[in-house]
């Protein structure tokens, strides 16, 4: 048997496609909003923490 079969027996299973989508749009969008809120200072400490040598 096929899988799809199995998702045609489970009532209401059309929503869970919808609920991921818009889960991941809200998160896509909340970490945009987080970034571009970052300030520039910031970003620039991240980015050259790799490099710092805090022995």
């Amino acid at each position: 048997m096929k899988f799809t079969y199995y998702l045609e027996k489970i009532s209401g299973v059309s929503v869970y496609p919808i609920f991921s989508l818009v889960t991941f749009v809200v998160f896509f969008l909340l970490v945009t909003f987080w970034v571009m809120g970052k300030d520039k200072k910031s970003i620039e400490h991240l980015e050259n923490l790799p490099f710092e040598d805090n022995k």
